[in-house]
């Protein structure tokens, strides 16, 4: 197998460095490539990640992936599973968003939170993503204070307009998987059971890739393993 992580674009790729350590350790393929930032990107924004994503994923093999997306991340994996030219073998999210072809990433959100970020945004910016919580809330999902520094250290604003953006056409398309770590994303996870994907719940959180990234990554190989099987095995 041949795992390609994926953080959140909100995030950097140390929110799976460790799962993909582990699953080294099991003895497959594990790769952490980092979207660009959305800061150097104006507009176009799901093509351009995807062509730029692809193209790093292209080059590092042509074996079948297995795309494993966390959080926002989830809502990219159409437009870069049509840009690559290794085949993708299955999806799996994680405590994501499942894709939203038609509508932005705003229309998604929950009522508050979009007033919050709209009202927020200066500039056409939104505050970096731990901006975005009540006081106290980040060192309560990361409670080690270095792990939490370099977390902090990968964020920085965020362009609005990339918030605003109508997702291009398409959905997910072969075997797929959804990981729940968190209540917060019992909807996105209910929506993939009815799309008659494999489900898994932990008991974690939301940056549990990071914080527990043993259980996340037996839980990923878990799901890796059984997407490979046959439809009848």
């Amino acid at each position: 197998m041949r795992f390609v992580l994926l953080h959140s674009p909100l995030l950097g790729p140390l929110t799976w460095r460790a799962v993909a350590e582990d699953l080294l350790g099991r003895g497959v393929a594990a790769e952490v490539p980092a979207w660009r930032p959305l800061t150097e990107i104006q507009g176009d924004f799901y093509r351009t990640l995807a062509t730029d994503q692809a193209r790093t994923i292209d080059a590092a093999g042509a074996a079948p992936v297995t795309l494993v997306a966390h959080s926002g991340a989830g809502a990219l994996v159409p437009a870069l599973a049509a840009a690559l030219s290794a085949p993708v073998a299955g999806t799996i999210l994680v405590d994501a968003i499942l894709p939203h072809p038609g509508i932005c990433w705003l229309d998604t959100a929950p009522e508050g939170l979009r007033q919050d970020l709209t009202l927020g945004s200066q500039g056409g910016e939104l505050p970096s993503w731990d901006g975005w919580w009540p006081p106290g809330a980040l060192e309560r999902l990361v409670p080690d204070a270095r792990l939490r520094r370099d977390l902090l250290a990968e964020l920085g604003p965020l362009p609005l307009a990339y918030f605003e953006e109508v997702a291009p056409p398409g959905g997910l398309t072969g075997p797929g998987a959804y990981l729940q770590l968190s209540g917060a994303y019992e909807d996105q996870a209910q929506g993939a059971r009815t799309l008659g994907w494999r489900a898994r719940r932990l008991q974690l959180n939301h940056l549990s890739p990071l914080t527990a990234p043993r259980e996340v990554s037996a839980s990923v190989f878990a799901l890796g393993q059984a997407l490979s099987e046959p439809p009848d095995g």
